[in-house]
């Protein structure tokens, strides 16, 4: 809804007449909040050396998220974080897997100083994401996932079983969830007693929200990293419970750089573990058997991709990554080499804005960043920035389309009018 949609409506509820904005507003916006690790790692801050703080650039995303919420007269109606919401972890391994008779390899030192044990992780890392989500908490309703990095051990294990019991090369592994519940758990202050927030499990690892938009009411479901079975298990019966409306998945890894479902190289717990579940088996199990899924989105493997395929009923699954952790011209301009610029973000979010006046809805994906105050379509720069290291087979114009496009929601009137829609201008 545009700033001056609401005021009208305000000042029409303030007089006691119609408010016709309210009821007949088919636009909103999805904010999508790639992967923030970088930003907040407590290594990336002066105080550790680093050329710059590198915080302030996740506070200003969520600043420019809480202005331009529907609550404040913007656009925004709901947001989603795809995990990897910080950088470190606190444990060697997580009590559960061990407890499982999973061990722990001996690290090699470049994966132990990466990958191992750091107090700053709770007294820098997890506080400075609370504090940014802090900006919208009460405002709107938004969902946090966790990703590999949020979990409270990435262990080694050097000899694998996979799935069919033949042994797997070594294997980064994620596990334990004690540090992302503290802070995006069913009991924490984010989402305790909100009416939109209707299901959680493992303590709200996966979490579910329903948000009115655009004349219709969804449902968005929000998984842990590589599912196991009892998250997918437990997906299916939120969709039992709210058959019919429009849903959204957001998970971690889902999607690889050129829109295949492979999970990445080294970090796949499904390799490792067999009850937890990689991007195929996800679509296998759960998108693909649940018709009213129409989009999925994720982060965690660096770039940016997208695909569209027909689940088991035939409907569209729109599936996007969006990860720009990687990007490092801010630190090309501090004056670091080429080489050195990587591991920040340089502000890029995905903002997806939904259309549904026309007859056939659509969804505009922007990219933008809040440290350039500019859509990716706007920077003439922005090929030369990026491409290169991102997908350096493209012309610059087909790379600058990878950010800026359109989605055309060609089935959603037929799948979601009679159960989707919401009836006499009702709001959340």
């Amino acid at each position: 809804m545009h700033r001056w949609e609401f005021c009208g409506a305000v000042i029409a509820m303030a007089l006691g007449l119609a408010t016709p904005a309210l009821a007949l507003d088919q636009k909103f916006t999805i904010a999508v909040i790639p992967d923030t690790q970088n930003y907040v790692d407590y290594q990336h801050q002066k105080v550790a050396g680093f050329p710059f703080d590198a915080k302030p650039m996740f506070i200003d995303q969520m600043k420019f998220v809480a202005r331009n919420l529907e609550s404040t007269g913007g656009e925004i109606a709901f947001v989603t974080a795809v995990g990897d919401v910080w950088q470190h972890q606190t444990l060697d391994i997580d009590p559960g897997h061990a407890a499982r008779g999973f061990t722990a390899a001996k690290a090699p030192a470049a994966y132990q100083k990466f990958f191992g044990p750091k107090p700053e992780v709770k007294t820098v890392e997890m506080p400075s994401a609370a504090e940014g989500y802090d900006l919208i908490a009460g405002k709107v309703p938004f969902s946090v996932v966790p990703g590999n990095h949020d979990y409270d051990a990435m262990w080694l294990t050097s000899n694998p079983v996979g799935p069919d019991g033949k042994p797997r090369p070594i294997h980064l592994h994620a596990g334990g969830l004690r540090n992302f519940t503290s802070v995006f758990g069913n009991q924490s202050r984010f989402f305790k007693g909100k009416p939109w927030y209707v299901a959680s499990h493992d303590n709200g690892a996966d979490s579910a929200q329903i948000f009115t938009a655009g004349g219709y009411r969804f449902l968005h479901i929000g998984l842990q990293f590589d599912p196991p079975n009892a998250s997918l298990a437990w997906a299916a019966a939120v969709i039992r419970k709210y058959p019919g409306l429009p849903t959204i998945v957001s998970t971690h890894d889902y999607l690889d750089k050129v829109g295949k479902r492979i999970a990445a190289d080294t970090i796949d717990n499904q390799a490792i573990d067999p009850l937890d579940n990689g991007p195929e088996r996800v679509w296998q199990k759960l998108i693909s058997t649940h018709p009213q899924i129409f989009m999925v989105l994720a982060g965690h493997q660096t770039s940016q991709s997208r695909r569209v395929d027909r689940n088991k009923a035939g409907g569209e699954v729109y599936q996007l990554l969006s990860d720009y952790q990687d990007r490092g011209q801010t630190l090309k301009d501090v004056g670091l080499k080429p080489s050195a610029a990587l591991g920040i973000g340089d502000g890029w979010m995905r903002l997806m804005e939904f259309d549904m006046t026309a007859k056939v809805p659509t969804v505009r994906v922007r990219t933008y960043s809040t440290l350039y105050k500019a859509y990716s379509n706007e920077l003439p720069t922005y090929a030369a920035w990026y491409k290169a290291e991102e997908w350096p087979q493209l012309s610059d114009a087909a790379f600058n389309a990878e950010d800026d496009f359109t989605l055309t929601l060609t089935d959603f009137r037929a799948r979601f009018d009679k159960t989707g829609r919401v009836r006499g201008g009702e709001r959340r």
